[in-house]
């Protein structure tokens, strides 16, 4: 494993794919009509060319990869992105081991494997109390 690099293009991973700042918000749904800036995820991973998580990047840099799920006037949970054996390209779940989820289950990100993440498009996310939930990706900016 190489060192950690940093460019114009923000922080690298030794695997030299630049670590991205990704932002998720509640799309709309029943109980938010009009979605939800103040319910998502804020999402630290490195992204490929194709706007899919690199596993190789992920592999080379798993402590870099922190998500923080934010839910209204809860407290925020902070923990790390993991990838899971499961279906054809495996299962990628956030893991609350930091800070606010002892004794939570992961969420699973729905297809996250195949879903590429740039501003506008949706993902879903089974959430812990068993939801599958819509989010819009708001923004995906380079990380310092």
């Amino acid at each position: 494993m190489g060192s950690s690099t940093k460019s114009e293009a923000g922080a690298k991973t030794s695997a030299g794919m630049p670590l991205q700042r990704i932002r998720l918000e509640l799309a709309r749904s029943p109980d938010f009509p009009d979605g939800s800036r103040e319910h998502g995820y804020d999402m630290i991973v490195p992204i490929d060319k194709a706007g899919h998580i690199s596993l190789p990047g992920w592999k080379a840099n798993r402590d870099l990869c922190r998500v923080r799920r934010f839910w209204g006037h809860d407290a925020p949970m902070v923990g790390h992105i993991v990838h899971k054996p499961g279906g054809t390209g495996g299962i990628w779940a956030f893991h609350y081991d930091i800070r606010g989820g002892k004794g939570q289950h992961d969420e699973a990100g729905f297809h996250f494997e195949t879903h590429a993440f740039r501003p506008g498009e949706y993902l879903s996310i089974k959430e812990q109390d068993g939801e599958l939930r819509t989010f819009l990706v708001k923004s995906v900016i380079d990380f310092d």
